[in-house]
């Protein structure tokens, strides 16, 4: 789920009250850790809280000593996991540290602030956050299409200002010295082209992974709110739907109308789309015969068979992974572990398997053969 997504809501809350609040961040994690640095959490004075910044084992004592913490400032403390003298710290056991930035309202309430206009454009945004001295929780961020501005536009901090400047380059996190430069990627956003029940349950998936989902489906009466109330948009599909629809090189699109005159249609478009996933439910034969059709009706036949070969090479068809199961939220899992697999360039290995490759390599590697 999307930061913006988890704490959102009772941001909003404590926003619109006027309430003060600690925001909670993670900036390091050494060894092992549940979440990575940038996760948040905020913490209402009354003890309401949302957001995770660890496996449910943290939160507790972040949130009770927050307010104790920030009050002479922000404030970066360090949470052991280890096991020392026979207990284990916050009962995690997880054999890790976590170093979390702790500040108050004043301080976090701009960056939240682009990070809610980031999330609701889906853009792309560069984050640099002082850890040291005078500089401490000072944020300086860019977010796409707009210029470098921070916590005090008429005042930037310089070495802030080009850090952010780099992490918007090489769209990378990393702890710089006295900073942590965060690049946060923009909202992944899904197309399900096909409002039939077995839509639902993907709509739902990809909306607890904070995807923005839109539906679209010629038959009115099932492409309804009322079916996808997690959805984002939900449209019957026209010309003018599909010109107005856009579409980032980041976003996925997925076909399952069980319609071959809905999907062609829909390939017509999608094909000359730059998408970071495109897949089609059901036989690989059935989207082969379209995308054929779609390709010989632009091109001689020596060209028409290349280009259908270049578009079924892009294709997931048929989509997901082999998981096993039936019915649809089987389904809809294994659609959206491939999408997670292909945005995050992961092998989509069982973790087990990897250590051991891991630790293989380790002792090949750094652990001499003597004779």
């Amino acid at each position: 789920m999307n930061e913006m997504q988890a704490i959102g809501p009772l941001w909003r809350s404590l926003r619109a009250s006027g309430e003060d609040y600690v925001l909670a961040t993670i900036l390091a994690v050494e060894g092992s850790g549940y979440r990575k640095p940038g996760a948040r959490m905020i913490v209402a004075a009354d003890g309401r809280r949302s957001g995770t910044i660890s496996g449910g084992c943290l939160e507790a004592e972040v949130a009770k000593k927050a307010f104790w913490h920030t009050e002479n400032g922000p404030t970066i403390r360090t949470y052991s996991t280890h096991a020392e003298d026979g207990d284990v710290p916050f009962g995690m056991g997880c054999g890790g540290v976590v170093h979390i930035l702790l500040e108050r309202r004043p301080t976090a309430e701009p960056l939240l602030l682009a990070m809610e206009q980031a999330f609701r454009d889906r853009l792309g945004m560069a984050v640099v956050t002082g850890t040291d001295g005078q500089h401490m929780a000072r944020h300086q961020w860019r977010i796409e299409g707009a210029a470098l501005t921070g916590s005090s536009p008429a005042d930037p901090v310089e070495t802030l200002a080009s850090l952010a400047e780099e992490a918007f380059l090489h769209r990378r996190s990393r702890l710089a010295e006295n900073a942590f430069v965060e690049w946060m990627a923009p909202r992944t956003g899904l197309l399900i082209v096909g409002a039939g029940n077995d839509a639902q349950p993907l709509a739902r998936m990809a909306h607890e992974l904070g995807w923005h989902v839109t539906v679209l489906d010629g038959r009115s009466h099932l492409a309804t709110q009322e079916r996808f109330p997690q959805a984002d948009a939900v449209s019957t599909t026209s010309e003018s739907v599909w010109k107005a629809l856009l579409l980032r090189p980041m976003d996925v699109a997925t076909l399952m109308s069980h319609s071959l005159e809905q999907d062609t249609g829909a390939l017509r478009v999608l094909l000359h789309r730059d998408l970071a996933y495109l897949g089609v439910l059901g036989p690989r034969s059935r989207t082969a015969e379209i995308v054929e059709k779609l390709a010989a009706a632009h091109e001689s036949r020596d060209a028409a068979t290349r280009l259908a070969r270049q578009w079924m090479e892009r294709i997931h068809a048929p989509m997901g992974l082999d998981l096993g199961g039936d019915g649809a939220a089987s389904v809809a899992l294994s659609i959206v572990a491939e999408i997670q697999r292909e945005l995050q360039q992961h092998t989509g290995q069982p973790l087990r398997d990897l250590r051991r490759e891991m630790d293989a390599h380790v002792s090949t590697e750094v652990i001499p053969v003597v004779a």
